[in-house]
């Protein structure tokens, strides 16, 4: 270490060559936007009904994911074609299936995800209603202190009020 130079000079010279030198800090090129808005706001829309399949809690307009950007492109080229909302949703639900989509259709495939959620909180609300039913129905067993167990408690509430 030279002995003109401060100390935190040569800490900030470390730090500026590491920042420089990461490949994480750096940013990436940014994607471009098709070309034409209406396409965009089209594939906006479209994208907002279907799930990304990677994070599968997000609509694939908001994911960031891999997988994400290159079904929104796959979506652009469809819309480019001049394929229909429909005609692209159909395109990829034959393609990965009804999870793709947000809202899939009621059908004998689906019932499950539609009529689940219903049927269980029925079952509950029934399971519940046998308990309580059964529940009221048994006696009140009321229990009361023993003449001991009273001498007890009375002991030991003088012992306490007569230090």
């Amino acid at each position: 270490m030279h002995p003109k130079r401060p100390l935190f000079i040569h800490i900030a010279a470390t730090l500026l060559c590491a920042m420089l030198l990461s490949p994480q800090i750096q940013a990436g090129e940014a994607k471009p936007m098709a070309e034409d808005p209406i396409v965009e706001k089209r594939l906006i829309h479209i994208s907002e009904e279907l799930r990304c399949l990677v994070c599968q809690n997000e609509s694939l307009a908001s994911s960031r994911a891999e997988l994400a950007n290159d079904l929104r492109e796959e979506v652009r080229k469809l819309i480019a074609k001049g394929d229909s909302d429909a005609e692209i949703k159909t395109y990829l639900v034959e393609r990965y299936g009804d999870f793709v989509l947000y809202r899939p259709e009621v059908k004998p495939l689906t019932w499950v995800l539609w009529f689940a959620p219903f049927i269980l909180l029925g079952l509950g609300l029934i399971g519940m209603a046998v308990y309580l039913r059964t529940r009221r129905k048994l006696p009140i067993q009321r229990h009361g202190l023993t003449a001991d167990q009273r001498r007890q408690v009375q002991t030991i509430l003088n012992a306490r009020d007569n230090p």
